[in-house]
């Protein structure tokens, strides 16, 4: 049977760009594990079983502060969003045309990375490398970085385990030694444990590891080479 997430991948990608073969496999383990949703003729795809996950959350008092914990590791949503808003993300007028068709050749979003919107593209490089990068909805999370060299670094960073991959300040540290931690969160074991067996690599300890300059907008200067590409436009 063809899988649905990557057949709606492939549709919005643009020509340039494949996508790589570790997401095809992480995919596939997403449907075969029945892991997603289907909404309007769109499927949606996950890590960890939705309901399980929203089952899990408690909420309880610790020394006076109120603590949230739930199961399932990194919350992540795999959609084919393609460039369907890159025009708003960059905030481009009706004149930037040009601006919007090298952008449209040059971005492919694929997931949603946090509640408050932010995002997970594809990006194809000057030097015609795919990588992962992180597009804050700047409404919460203001991360504008490149979050992944590769696919496979990308999957690793995910199986590490933090609440949402779109919070820079978590970075440093492994989950769940977070300073005043908004959510303490269970790990995705089985997930983990694909992502070991399948690859044959070892899960870091905190996303620094991989994420290598992890630049917010409103800085002003960054060594990380997306941030500094997006101010062309």
């Amino acid at each position: 049977m063809e899988n649905q997430l990557i057949k709606q991948l492939q549709e919005v990608m643009p020509s340039g760009m494949q996508i790589p073969e570790e997401i095809k496999i992480l995919y596939q383990y997403i449907e075969s594990n029945g892991l997603y949703t289907d909404n309007n003729g769109l499927r949606y795809g996950f890590l960890y079983p939705e309901d399980k996950l929203q089952k899990s959350w408690k909420e309880y008092v610790r020394d006076g502060q109120t603590i949230y914990e739930r199961d399932g590791g990194t919350m992540i949503t795999f959609a084919a969003g393609g460039s369907a808003n890159l025009k708003a993300w960059f905030k481009l007028d009706e004149s930037k045309t040009a601006e919007l068709r090298e952008l449209e050749q040059k971005l492919c979003v694929f997931a949603q990375t946090g509640y408050e919107d932010s995002q997970s593209a594809f990006w194809l490089t000057e030097q015609g490398t795919l990588k992962i990068v992180h597009m804050g909805s700047g409404s919460g999370s203001t991360l504008a970085c490149v979050l992944a060299d590769n696919a496979l670094d990308f999957i690793r960073l995910l199986a590490i385990g933090y609440d949402e991959i779109c919070w820079a300040e978590d970075f440093p540290y492994p989950p769940n030694e977070i300073p005043y931690p908004d959510v303490i969160v269970k790990p995705n074991t089985e997930f983990q444990n694909w992502v070991m067996q399948t690859f044959h690599v070892e899960i870091p300890r905190t996303a620094l590891e991989i994420v290598k300059y992890p630049a917010r907008m409103e800085m002003d200067t960054s060594e990380d080479e997306f941030f500094n590409w997006i101010w062309k436009f």
